[in-house]
């Protein structure tokens, strides 16, 4: 009788611990098939991004009152287009672009180097991703496809190309690691698309990008 009860309180103790053995031993297949399939998937995926155009400033050399302004947002202009006139004289677009802001304050004083115009030049419109690192950045090289998403449209997908990865890191965006306590450094990745084809994206829209590297 007792030979039993001390195998039925052996069988007690046996089976938790067999069974978190046995629990243990599948998360840590899962966790490895999971780093396995990450490893081997060949995809970068860069969440911290934004739509970015290098903004060209327009202004007048001289002060005096805006009293005319002859182009509004969104509208694309040729080098040496009259965009203005303040006091007296016509201020023109030195480039081409497209016009992304416009001080509308017909009557309003400016003064020299305060900008009237803000515009882009489409063709310079990229997207920019910040990356960790140690998050695949030696994945990453300029040519390898990649596709975006921006959270303004968020079910369409866009189709780019890496078109150049920053050479030095953005001390800006500097985090530490648990492990080791060493600063981790983010570096920029940027990718080219056919503007013609997404008009609808403008300077500033944050985004998301997914890098193919296989």
């Amino acid at each position: 009788m007792n030979e039993e009860k001390i195998t039925k309180k052996e069988s007690m103790f046996k089976k938790p611990i067999a069974k978190s053995i046995i629990g243990a031993a599948t998360m840590f297949l899962l966790l490895g098939g999971f780093l396995f399939w990450q490893a081997n998937t060949g995809t970068i995926y860069i969440e911290n991004s934004e739509v970015n155009a290098p903004l060209i400033n327009i202004s007048g050399s001289t002060a005096g009152t805006l009293n005319e302004l002859y182009v509004k947002e969104g509208e694309k202009i040729s080098a040496d287009t009259p965009v203005a006139m303040v006091g007296t004289d016509t201020i023109y677009s030195k480039q081409s672009g497209l016009v992304v802001s416009a001080a509308n304050k017909i009557g309003s004083y400016f003064t020299p180097g305060e900008t009237i115009i803000s515009i882009v030049h489409p063709e310079d419109m990229r997207i920019i991703g910040s990356i960790d690192e140690n998050k695949g950045l030696d994945k990453i090289k300029v040519g390898q496809p990649a596709t975006f998403t921006v959270d303004a449209f968020g079910n369409k997908t866009y189709v780019g190309i890496v078109d150049s990865i920053s050479q030095t890191a953005d001390d800006t965006g500097v985090v530490f690691s648990i492990s080791d306590k060493r600063p981790i450094k983010k570096f920029d990745v940027k990718l080219r698309f056919n503007v013609s084809d997404y008009p609808e994206l403008k300077d500033g829209m944050s985004a998301k990008i997914t890098v193919y590297t296989k």
